[in-house]
Formats: C-alpha cells, structure tokens, sequence
C-alpha cells in the first residue's frame, strides 16, 4: 500500500498554531536533498534561507544572496519538499523600496515556489511588509539580531539584553504584526526576553537562539546535521555528524581505489564472453592492418 502524501500545512494552520499550542517546526534547507529530508522526517515549514550563500556557496556571510541565486535555489528545494509549505527569505537589498519588495517576492512566488515570503526589519520595514500583505503575498519577517544589518551591529551579536533594546525588539514585533504579517522570527535574543515578548502577540513567533518560549523553533538543516563545520553558533543541537560519515566513506573510497579493491566484480558490467573474443579479434586484426 503506498503512503498518502504529507499534507501541506497552511497559513491559517500557522497562525493558529499560536491559539492551540502547537510547536511549529522549521528548517532551513538549500537544496533538492534537503529539502527532501526534511518533508520526509515530517518538518512544518521548509525555509529557503539566505544562509545558503553561506551554506552551498562559501561566503563568509548572506549579503552575497542574490534573487538569481535565491530562485535557482528555491525551484530544487520545492521539487525536494513538494508537499512542505515553503518559506522564502528575501535576500539583501532585494525589498529596500516598495516597487522592488513586490517585484522580487513576486518571482518567489510564481518561479520560486514559495508558499510565502520573508524579509528582515521591524518598524523601519513596516510599510514594505504592510505594501507585500496588501498585495496578497504572504509575509514574515525576522527581528533581533539581523544578518542583513550585522555590519551595523558590529558583528553577530545577540540583540535585547538590556531593558531599552529589548522594548525596540518589541515595538518591531507590534509593527510587523500590525502590518500584517502571519509570523516572526527571532534570532540570538535572551530566552526570557523573547518569552516575555512573544505573550504581547497574537501571531505566532519562532525562534532561532532565542530559547523554548516562542511558538516555534528553526535550526539550519546542515546545522544540525553536522554537515557544515565552518562555525557552529552555541543555540545549534548537534543530531548527527553527517561530515564525519562522508569523510569516513570518501577516505575508504580514495584507499580501495588506491590499492585495486574497487571496483570489484560486483560493481562491473559484464559482457558476453562470444562477444568479448569476437571483439577481441576485431581489435587483433585493426592492429595488423
């Protein structure tokens, strides 16, 4: 008998996570076989994150995302996650003006795939986020620290550790509610800080190093796979070592083939034994002529 297909959660499923109590998962994935993992191991919400300028292209940050890359990217992941609603990260400078925030989450969503988009900003970003909504697209946004931003906070930082910025941090997430949004993201911000934050809502938040007390959590799925091994920021859990695996099996396959072990018969077509003499022959008699 074959399995029916994993239903595709919905926006109203999302927001309404925040009223039945509902852990929403996500994670981010760059590429077809992520984002087959994750539909597979029954993850809410793929995310196409910008982290994959990072992740699949070796940047030491997001600001090199562009939207030709974000596309690319974004058309494997919803062939991977057909079935997994999908959330699209604006990259930098892809939303700076209203015309350019509908033009780009339009190409997210008619080429890439998405089922909704994401830039980054509160207050500042109100009116594009509140612009993309009024259109119909839907729309999240991310707050605390940034990666958009991080040059202006002098690196990756967590943001809301005194009482002022932590009021900033609310008063981003009011507006970005306000605009209109079905959801946000926290990021490096202290576990009570966003707790106590995400209680003064009616959207639903996620966190991502911001503690147990929002509605949702996000990790990045070569993160917490061990697949990338740059860096590994302290709010990542480690459930598998998949680069230690790799390595292991790429080592033995550089030393069988050193040695002649591989490949061996079983991993060899064969051929007619008439066939092979007939050719054989033939190559006997082209040497000859």
């Amino acid at each position: 008998m074959v399995d029916e297909p994993r239903k595709k959660r919905t926006i109203t499923e999302i927001r309404e996570s925040k009223k039945t109590g509902e852990k929403m998962v996500y994670t981010s994935v760059p590429d077809y076989t992520a984002a087959q993992w994750a539909e597979m191991a029954g993850v809410d919400v793929a995310v196409l994150g910008d982290s994959l300028a990072m992740i699949s292209h070796g940047h030491a940050n997001t600001v090199p995302a562009t939207m030709e890359m974000m596309l690319l990217h974004a058309m494997a992941v919803r062939k991977g996650a057909p079935n997994t609603f999908m959330l699209g990260c604006m990259p930098y400078q892809s939303y700076h003006t209203v015309e350019k925030a509908l033009a780009n989450a339009t190409d997210f969503m008619q080429q890439g795939g998405c089922d909704a988009v994401k830039p980054q900003g509160g207050k500042s970003q109100a009116h594009i986020l509140k612009a993309l909504v009024d259109a119909g697209i839907p729309t999240a946004s991310h707050i605390g620290l940034t990666p958009h931003t991080v040059a202006m906070f002098g690196g990756f930082k967590i943001q809301g550790r005194t009482a002022e910025s932590a009021m900033k941090i609310l008063e981003d997430a009011l507006a970005i509610e306000d605009a209109g949004c079905f959801m946000l993201e926290f990021e490096a911000v202290p576990g009570k800080i966003a707790e106590l934050i995400s209680a003064q809502l009616e959207i639903p938040t996620i966190g991502i190093g911001a503690g147990a007390g929002t509605d949702g959590q996000i990790l990045l799925c070569y993160d917490l796979l061990g697949v990338f091994t740059d860096f590994k920021p302290k709010f990542t859990k480690r459930y598998a070592n998949l680069t230690e695996v790799a390595v292991a099996g790429l080592s033995q396959y550089v030393r069988e083939v050193k040695e002649g072990v591989f490949p061996d018969e079983d991993h060899t077509y064969g051929c007619d034994e008439g066939e092979l003499d007939k050719f054989a022959a033939m190559v006997e008699r082209r040497k000859q002529v």
